[in-house]
């Protein structure tokens, strides 16, 4: 029987539930084999040892109805399960125009917050099709499988009740191309790692508060990035080169970084990085994580010192969301396929033209034009905007080791 041949025929809905264990699956579907019925939908979930499994099943032969019944009764008996075993007609209702994945991101995700983001999605003419949990460590981040609205209408009405409430909501249309290639690019310094690295050069300088200063009041986009840059680096000037290996031992990585990156290539993805900083620190990092492209601006040298310029081409706000396209371009993945992950203002750019922009931890500024915000300190949240869930990140990484 096809598909489309069970919107009008009798169906039953078969519920089972009760305390999982091993062969549940195979007694029930056992036991309807003997009325000769058809399968038109299976979904089966399992929580804290508690298995809920529906069957809906063609209807078995005339007069035959009131044995399955029994027979099932009989069988869930056995087992110390409930059975519930509902008439009706044809398959479960069509979805509606407009399919998006909801991913929500709490630490602590409450039943209030839960409430609220179920209210949201109502109230915008959505319908919850299907909830599923992607992660319970670090955060606890679930995914809402959403019909009936368009993605952009859901995703603003979301991003402003997200806000309210103190949650992290990402909205991102629903199709294949969320398990197709991608590439991801980010930002470096308070993305990647958890530092500012012209501020670890600083510190070597013995300049590190007016830098600080300087970039506080960039980041903000209270000054011009080209500037601002130019009036740090000139603060190195004279600074031995030497000082680049320690700066490198200094960096710290942002917790799920390693994480991010090493699921990201096992899924086939392409990585990158674009940093306001220096290749002085970001090609190590490349060779060190692996990473597809790494762009940066570079510090002049002269026998052996920083001269207190920067040479070649500029990377700043622009720059950055000229070099994903340029990324993109060289992976061979649409634009609307990248990932862009940023804490500052020079990167809205970036953020704006990938086909997901994050903002990671990021300025009042940026989380507002960002598509999606995560602000808790953990790197590898971001696989769960992507759909990747913690068993998935956690069996990858047993199969490595």
């Amino acid at each position: 029987m096809s598909a489309s041949s069970t919107s009008d025929v009798p169906t039953l809905l078969v519920k089972i539930f009760g305390k999982d264990r091993p062969g549940i699956t195979a007694g029930l579907f056992d036991t309807l084999a003997a009325f000769a019925v058809d399968v038109v939908d299976i979904e089966q979930v399992v929580t804290r040892g508690r298995i809920v499994l529906c069957a809906l099943v063609t209807e078995p032969a005339r007069g035959m109805e009131g044995e399955l019944r029994a027979t099932v009764h009989s069988w869930a008996e056995s087992l110390k399960l409930q059975a519930e075993i509902i008439s009706g007609i044809g398959d479960n209702r069509p979805r509606g125009h407009g399919r998006s994945h909801v991913t929500v991101l709490g630490h602590p995700l409450t039943a209030e917050n839960t409430a609220a983001i179920a209210a949201t999605i109502t109230q915008t003419g959505g319908n919850i099709d299907r909830i599923f949990r992607l992660a319970k460590y670090p955060v606890t981040a679930v995914e809402f499988a959403v019909s009936g609205v368009e993605t952009e209408p859901l995703r603003t009405a979301l991003a402003t009740e997200s806000h309210e409430i103190g949650v992290d909501v990402a909205v991102v249309a629903a199709g294949l191309h969320r398990r197709a290639q991608r590439l991801i690019v980010m930002d470096v310094d308070s993305t990647l790692i958890q530092d500012e690295v012209i501020e670890l050069f600083a510190a070597h300088a013995g300049c590190e508060d007016k830098v600080a200063e300087i970039t506080e009041a960039a980041m903000r986009g209270e000054l011009d990035f080209e500037q601002s840059l130019h009036a740090r680096v000139a603060l190195l000037a004279g600074l031995d080169a030497s000082v680049v290996d320690q700066v490198r031992a200094d960096v710290r990585l942002t917790p799920g970084a390693r994480t991010l990156i090493r699921t990201l290539k096992r899924l086939g993805y392409q990585v990158g990085v674009v940093s306001g900083g220096f290749t002085q620190v970001t090609d190590d990092l490349k060779v060190r994580l692996g990473l597809d492209f790494a762009s940066a601006n570079t510090l002049e040298v002269v026998d052996g010192r920083f001269t207190g310029r920067v040479t070649g081409e500029i990377v700043d706000r622009a720059g950055k969301a000229r070099l994903l396209r340029r990324f993109a371009a060289e992976a061979g993945v649409p634009l609307a396929q990248t990932v862009a992950i940023g804490d500052g203002a020079n990167d809205l750019d970036m953020l704006n033209a990938a086909g997901l922009g994050v903002a990671f931890n990021a300025k009042p500024v940026v989380r507002k034009a960002a598509d999606t915000a995560v602000n808790v300190p953990f790197l590898d949240t971001v696989l769960y905007l992507l759909g990747v869930t913690r068993e998935e990140v956690e069996a990858a990484d047993a199969h490595t080791d």
